[in-house]
This record gives structure tokens, sequence and C-alpha cells, in this order.
């Protein structure tokens, strides 16, 4: 009777003593500097993933970069940011958690020619804006407000979004 209760105590406790508590990895605060195109001071568009990946470990999905035909990158869905490093842009969308600078998320399209002067693409739906980095490429929703924006050191020209 002993060795079956022996047998059975190691039974159950054998897949607890395999059990390991893992860490859920913890990300400093999202600072964009849209101005500068950079994030903490540290990433920017033409980061690779495996920099974002160390400086913020928090990603929810990364797809492996082949050779410019697919969209590899980094992602943080739960924050709202996205790193396309294999086409070399960062979007940041409209629930985005972390900061802005200038806080542009929101903005009415009619007040940003004081800080970006003219768009050098527009559309009803976006503006491009060419900075010192590349391109800033802003999205307005139905009532002209910026929903959606993107840091690219491409030109407009040579730009290639991921749907």
């Amino acid at each position: 009777m002993k060795i079956i209760a022996f047998i059975l105590a190691v039974v159950i406790g054998l897949p607890a003593a395999q059990a390991q508590l893992k860490a859920t990895p913890v990300c400093p605060v999202f600072t964009v500097d849209v101005l500068e195109g950079n994030i903490n001071h540290k990433l920017d568009c033409i980061s690779t993933s495996g920099e974002v990946q160390k400086i913020f470990p928090c990603f929810n999905d990364v797809v492996e970069e082949t050779n410019g035909s697919t969209c590899g990158g980094v992602f943080y869905k739960d924050k709202d940011i996205y790193f396309y490093t294999e086409r070399d842009y960062i979007e940041i969308r409209e629930k985005f958690k972390g900061v802005l600078d200038p806080a542009l998320m929101g903005v009415n399209r009619n007040l940003l020619f004081k800080l970006l002067g003219n768009p050098k693409m527009k559309d009803a739906a976006f503006e491009a804006y060419q900075t010192k980095y590349g391109t800033l490429v802003l999205y307005f929703d139905t009532k002209g407000k910026i929903n959606k924006l993107q840091i690219t050191n491409k030109s407009t020209e040579t730009l290639k979004l991921c749907e």
C-alpha cells in the first residue's frame, strides 16, 4: 500500500516539479519624439528587430524579416505601436499607450501648419511631411483629426507601407 501511495505522489508531484516560474517582461514607457524621429532617444526607424526587442522586451509578436517582401518587425499590439523593421518605419496608432511629443494624436489637421509647415504630399485621408530624418505621415479620421502616424527615413517616393 505504501508503494502505491508513493507512486501516486510521484505521478501527481512530477508536473509541479517541472513547472518554471517566468517573469513577465516589463517595458519602459514608450516616449516618441515625433520631430526628431526617435523612441526614448534610443531607437529610430532604422533600428533592427533585435535592438527593438532588447529595449522593449514586452512585445506581442515578432515577424521575421526576409528580403523586403514581407512586413517583418516587432509589434506591441497592446500599446498600439508597431516597428516595421524590414521596411524601416514605425507606426503609432490611435490607442497608443505612451507619450507623444508633440502630442499629435487627435489634433485637427487645420492646426498642423504652425508646427510642420506645408505637407509634401496631401490626400483626404493623409498628409506626408518632409522632416530632417525622412518623412512623417499623418492619417486622419472622418472629422479631420489625427488617428495614426508613421515615422520613416524614406522619402514619399520610396516608402513601402504594409497593409
